[in-house]
This record gives structure tokens, C-alpha cells and sequence, in this order.
């Protein structure tokens, strides 16, 4: 279906294309559900959308219903499955096509999963890829400025997330879970009959007496008269947030205060999200997804305040994705990193010089000089290899921001093989056997 439909899109003007392609999902999306016999209606569906969290959010939710001894399965931007047997997927798209989702829905009601987390992009939601799938709670965790070179306007992404809301409003337990840190809280809170909000000191669920470590975070959730004293072992405030989403699902689903407790320590990392690379080496490296303007801002505030030596950041902006955030980007690194190296990530048929020019411009704002603390480097990795060699004592802190988890990197000629921890490893590798 997918190469189908790159034939189409080259035959139609992208005008009239953008207008007839949500069809063309619907109604894959509905043979699809008939050909695996509508598998949502066998399994009960948690949805989590939103710009930045989402992924976390959902393993999250996952982890703790599996601690609690709910059978459940996971479908996210990083990882499928049942229980603990997740397995990576490589695809750069966050809901798979709706072949694969209702395949995969259908082996889970096969193998008799109780509930499904499936993280829901605004694309899938745009298009009707995800016709058919009955949710019956929706998570919201933000909106911010992202996927505007699909959508249009802000307004008309927000308007996507929303429908994940009207769906769980038809279904089951209609119920949804709303950042009330989120400006866009009311819209949501419109769209559901039933729903919590959540925050940092504000919403029905609120977390409070925070304390952020580099390695972990400690908090007491509270609700009414039910509180729960809760260590996330995930580092940065923005984890805290995504953490009271999943508290505030356990809850609906009559988890216990023990286990929701237990369930979120449970956790221990997700693949490409605050992950930490070790090789021995005297100075820290960091592997993030973070590759919009507001997960580069919460990114940035949770790390340079733990980071006493250097802050050195590596990062790209996606070809053919939202140009106006890249010198967003490069502003917010400018002014947290103390080096900057700006660098490729799917820079797809689009000139990665031109890119990297728009970012750059964005950190000379915040007084960086190319050359001496702000550099251009194409090769991805090469310029890993490059920031490895900046950081000179155990203080500093490497940063390699934009490609997460995901297994290829796409250039003007087709997709490579990549795995950013790999790459990482050599370098360290590399730089150990120079030294």
C-alpha cells in the first residue's frame, strides 16, 4: 500500500493530493479492519498523544499495568508487544499504517491482551489511519509547535489531537487525561465527557515536593485525600509530567496505591529517551528523541543545571519536516550549550548545508562564533566522533539530540542503516585507543 501510494503522490499536484490522501487511508483502514475481523473490539485501548512524552508516556502506562499483572500490549514510536517480549521498530512514523496497527491489534486479542497502549500520532489521526480502533481512554501530555508542514496552522493540529478525544467520547469508559500545564487544556476538556487534568502544582492530580537528581526523580502525587509518594527513575521534570498521565490511567483502571507506587519505579529507561551511554569514559553522553523547539527546551532546562563542566550539543533538523523550527532549534541550544555542533538528521533530498545554515543562525543569536564554538559538520558521524573530542573533563556532558531510537537515517540517495548508540560507542572506542 505504501509504495501504491508514492506512485499516486507523484501522478496528483500535492494541492489535491493533501486533500484526497486521508481517503485513501479510510478506506485502507476499513478493509483492514474486516480482513483482521475489527480487532479493537477485542482488546481495550489506551491512547496517548500529544507533541513530545507520548512515547514515554506510553511505556509508562504499559509497565505499570504489566507490574500490576494486567495482561497488555504496547505500540509505539520505539518498540511493539506483550508484557516484557517488546521488540524494536524501525519505521520513522509513530502509529504504523493501518495494515500493520490492526495486525498487530489482532495478534494481541489472539494472544489475549486485556488492554492495549497505543501511541497515536496527529498524522494518523488526520488521516483515518486509525478508523476502527474503539479507545476508551485518551491521554493528552502537550501540544506545541511541531508537524505544521502537514497540518497548516497550529489550530488544525490541535484540532487532530482532538479526535482522539471524540473517539474515546463514543467508547467504553470515556474518559481523558489532560496536561492542565497544556494552554490548549480547555479544548480538550470540552471534547471528553469524562476527564482528570494533571500538572506540577496544578490540576486534579498534582505533583509536589519534587526533587530532580541526574539520574531520577522523586515526587508525592496527590488527589483529594489519596496521595502516592513516587520515584520515577527517569531523570527531568518533563518525566515527572508523564508520569502523573500514567498515575492518573492506574488510577481510573482501580490500580492500588502500592502498585501504582511500584509500577512506575518499575521503569528503568526507554530506548533513545534520556539515554545514557557508558564506555568507561570520564565525561557523560546522553541520547535523546528530542527534535522539536518545546522537547529541546525541556530537555535543555533538565540537564544544564546538573551539568557543572561543559554542555556539549549535537544535533540536526529533518528535510522535508517544519522548517521554521530549525532556527528555534539552534536559538535554545545557543543559549544552554556551552559548545554547539550542528550536524545532519534526515535531511531527506533537502540541501543539508541549507539546513544547517538556518540552525546556525539561530545559535549565533546567543553570541556562538563558527569555529569556535559552534560547528558545522555534515556526517552525522563525524561530528559525534568531533564532539567526543571536546569534552575534556568528567564534568561535561555530551548531548546527541534528534534520532533517538530509530534504525536509519535518510539522506538524498535512500535510507542508511543507523543506531545512534552505536555510533556513540565507537567514537568513545575511538577516542580511548587515541588517548
Amino acid at each position: 500500500m505504501a509504495t501504491l501510494r508514492n506512485i499516486v503522490k507523484t501522478l496528483i499536484p500535492t494541492g489535491l493530493f493533501k486533500k484526497i490522501e486521508p481517503y485513501g487511508h479510510l478506506g485502507e483502514a476499513i478493509l483492514m479492519n474486516i480482513r483482521y475481523g475489527f480487532p479493537g473490539r477485542k482488546v481495550r485501548i489506551i491512547g496517548v498523544t500529544g507533541t513530545n512524552g507520548k512515547t514515554t508516556t506510553s511505556f509508562m502506562i504499559h509497565r505499570l499495568l504489566h507490574e500490576s499483572g494486567i495482561k497488555v500490549g504496547l505500540l509505539t514510536t520505539v518498540a511493539n508487544g506483550i508484557g516484557d517480549a517488546i521488540v524494536p521498530q524501525s519505521e520513522h512514523i509513530t502509529t504504523a499504517q493501518a495494515g500493520v496497527l490492526q495486525k498487530k491489534l489482532r495478534e494481541f486479542a489472539n494472544a489475549g491482551v486485556e488492554w492495549a497502549v497505543v501511541e497515536t500520532s496527529s498524522h494518523s489521526l488526520a488521516q483515518h489511519r486509525v478508523w476502527g480502533v474503539p479507545y476508551e481512554i485518551a491521554v493528552m501530555t502537550n501540544i506545541t509547535h511541531e508537524h505544521l508542514d502537514y497540518h497548516g496552522t497550529f489550530e488544525n493540529y490541535v484540532e487532530a489531537k482532538r479526535r482522539l478525544f471524540k473517539i474515546a467520547n463514543r467508547h467504553g469508559l470515556r474518559f481523558g487525561v489532560i496536561n492542565q500545564q497544556d494552554p490548549s487544556v480547555d479544548k480538550f476538556m470540552q471534547t471528553v465527557a469524562n476527564s482528570t487534568t494533571y500538572g506540577i502544582g496544578s490540576g486534579k492530580l498534582q505533583a509536589t515536593n519534587v526533587k530532580l537528581l541526574a539520574d531520577h526523580s522523586t515526587f508525592k502525587a496527590t488527589i483529594g485525600s489519596d496521595s502516592y509518594n513516587i520515584e520515577v527513575n527517569l531523570p527531568g521534570e518533563f518525566n515527572v509530567s508523564n508520569s502523573l498521565a500514567a498515575i492518573a490511567v492506574g488510577r481510573k483502571l482501580g490500580l492500588s496505591k502500592a502498585e501504582i507506587e511500584k509500577g512506575i519505579a518499575a521503569l528503568k529507561g526507554v530506548e533513545g529517551r534520556m539515554h545514557v551511554i557508558d564506555e568507561g569514559q570520564k565525561f557523560q553522553v546522553i541520547i535523546d528523541f528530542a527534535s522539536t523547539p518545546d522537547a529541546f527546551e525541556r530537555f535543555f532546562e533538565s540537564v544544564r543545571p546538573l551539568t557543572k563542566g561543559k554542555l556539549i550539543a549535537v544535533f540536526g533538523s529533518a528535510g522535508r519536516r517544519d522548517e521554521a523550527k530549525r532556527v528555534v532549534q539552534g536559538r535554545i541550544a545557543g543559549k544552554f550549550a556551552n559548545v554547539v555542533i550542528v550536524t545532519e538528521e534526515d535531511d531527506r533530498d533537502i540541501d543539508g548545508h541549507q539546513i544547517m545554515t538556518e540552525i546556525a543562525k539561530g545559535v549565533t543569536e546567543n553570541g556562538k562564533v563558527e569555529n569556535k564554538d559552534l560547528f558545522l559538520i555534515l556526517n552525522r558521524e563525524e561530528a559525534i566522533g568531533f564532539a567526543m573530542t571536546q569534552a575534556t573533563s568528567k564534568d561535561d556532558v555530551v548531548v546527541l539530540l534528534g534520532k533517538g531510537h530509530e534504525l536509519t537515517i535518510e539522506r538524498a540517495d535512500g535510507e542508511y542503516p543507523w543506531n545512534e548508540a552505536e555510533v556513540a560507542r565507537a567514537a568513545l572506542q575511538a577516542l580511548k585507543k587515541s588517548q
